[in-house]
């Protein structure tokens, strides 16, 4: 088996930043070979530092680079038609999150993925947040007891927001036809991973969204409370706005014995009997430090064979819980996710 993997870069926006820090933290057999962007400036910028050959278009780059798999990081509209494009030339593909806005399209890149006998990887890096990680080693080793309730919030500013292109008159995440919706299928994936990890998979959602952001098509706020089939129930806020908002958690699990605080500002927190003042069980490493492992798992997929931490059908079910949270704010009421 070859000991190196070639990636190409499809897409060298913000995100393709975190994937190659992850990259050079903790994925040294990977090397950037390619990078794709219909901006020849931003593709230019990434094949100076890596060394990569650049490219104005993916089909190009299929034809005429050398690469093993594909690294795409583009709008999700554009998710089905470039991954699809990769496996038919037989190219492994890791693909940001979501797979894509809708299930019949992530459908049809699933069936791709099987045809080609490629390795497929959805790239939900809250599956290696190092906080979520420990906090769920904590939970399966009783250190709270049998998990209640949890709660899940994040509150972002577009004036801090490191993926908006400030050269860009209108960014694609603020059209509801790029994204498929606004943060809860975009952003809300990295919160509802986590609890899908600690608490088992989501049976039903009741929710209502807004738009404080007026900017932004789709819902720039979110309030929805989530049933879990283990019984278990959570609450999910997300709010995107121009506000300035406070320090906080971003999680909190409830356990019959104690609870689990994640994603302050001191890491990950337990409480308990024993104690009573909260032990750290992880200093904060944050979303950044999620990029490296979650780039190590695809690298090792490739080129040793090995299962991924999760195979790309789990996301499906950040997907499905989105797309529950939209039916429910629109016709009230509870909506099953699957």
């Amino acid at each position: 088996m070859p000991s190196s993997l070639k990636l190409a870069f499809l897409g060298c926006g913000g995100i393709a930043r975190f994937h190659l820090r992850g990259i050079r933290a903790e994925a040294p057999e990977i090397s950037v070979t390619a990078a794709i962007d219909v901006d020849p400036a931003k593709a230019a910028a990434f094949a100076d530092e890596t060394g990569a050959t650049p490219f104005p278009s993916l089909e190009e780059a299929l034809t005429r680079g050398d690469f093993d798999a594909v690294d795409i990081m583009l709008p999700h509209d554009l998710h089905e038609e470039a991954a699809v494009r990769c496996f038919e030339t037989g190219r492994h593909v890791l693909l940001e999150k979501p797979m894509a806005p809708t299930l019949d399209a992530c459908e049809r890149i699933l069936a791709a993925a099987r045809k080609a006998g490629m390795v497929f990887m959805v790239a939900e890096n809250a599956q290696y947040w190092p906080e979520v990680v420990r906090a769920r080693q904590a939970i399966r080793a009783g250190a709270i007891g049998k998990p209640i309730a949890a709660r899940a919030r994040f509150a972002n500013n577009p004036r801090r927001d490191f993926f908006l292109d400030p050269e860009e008159a209108r960014p694609w995440r603020f059209n509801a036809g790029r994204t498929g919706g606004g943060i809860v299928i975009d952003g809300g994936s990295h919160w509802i991973r986590p609890l899908r990890m600690w608490l088992g998979e989501v049976d039903a959602v009741v929710a209502t969204l807004g738009r404080p952001l007026h900017q932004m098509e789709g819902e720039s706020l979110a309030h929805a409370l989530l049933r879990f089939r283990s019984g278990t129930t959570a609450t999910f806020e997300a709010f995107y706005g121009e506000g300035i908002f406070g320090p906080g958690e971003l999680w909190r699990i409830t356990g019959q014995e104690g609870e689990i605080a994640v994603g302050g500002s001191d890491g990950a927190v337990l409480y308990n009997d024993a104690h009573r003042d909260g032990r750290q069980l992880l200093e904060p490493a944050g979303y950044a430090a999620s990029f490296g492992p979650e780039l190590a798992d695809f690298a090792h997929a490739v080129l040793d064979g090995r299962p991924l931490q999760a195979g790309p059908e789990e996301s499906l079910g950040e997907l499905r819980t989105a797309l529950a949270t939209y039916r429910s704010a629109a016709r009230g009421g509870w909506e099953e996710v699957w």
